[in-house]
């Protein structure tokens, strides 16, 4: 395996993977933040930002979809526990990863995970705002955590498919 990725960059160093979960997560805190300031912490009316774009706060007790939106506190402790092992994992896969993306992607799926860990830490559930719309369709409603864990799966995803330079030839 670490024949494949012999001639790559250099691998990231744990410190600057360290700053980019780190920025991942002041961002979708301080975005949560701002929107809990404007809007307060009720659920709110949809505020119009963009024609396909509305801002509107939703308190996310379950997981994706509304899944386990079970108001319970065990619910919420098996997230935060669920989330936390999760978290630990990735960690040690990064801190074994030659390849350089993969460990950005880590990196960016720790900072998200910890943006929403902390959310049901504080809060009990996780802050969410972001509507896209388009044609009177609405996509789920989500927040700047689950855009870096999302982009993070993506980078995952496509590198464990898309065949390597050696594979090729």
């Amino acid at each position: 395996m670490r024949q494949r990725y012999k001639n790559m960059t250099p691998r990231p160093s744990n410190a600057l993977l360290a700053i980019i979960a780190l920025a991942a997560l002041v961002l979708d805190q301080a975005s949560k933040w701002g929107i809990l300031s404007q809007l307060g912490d009720v659920d709110a009316t949809p505020v119009a930002i963009l024609p396909f774009l509305d801002f509107v706060l939703v308190w996310n007790t379950g997981i994706s979809y509304g899944l386990l939106a079970d108001h319970s506190q065990l619910v919420r402790i098996g997230l935060i526990t669920l989330s936390l092992l999760i978290i630990g994992f990735l960690l040690f896969l990064s801190h074994r990863e030659p390849h350089p993306w993969l460990r950005f992607a880590y990196a960016m799926i720790i900072g998200g995970a910890l943006g929403n860990v902390i959310d049901r830490v504080i809060h009990g559930a996780v802050v969410d705002f972001i509507s896209l719309h388009s044609f009177g369709y609405y996509w789920y409603v989500f927040n700047i955590a689950d855009i870096w864990i999302t982009m993070g799966g993506v980078v995952v995803v496509w590198l464990s498919v898309k065949p390597s330079k050696t594979e090729l030839g």
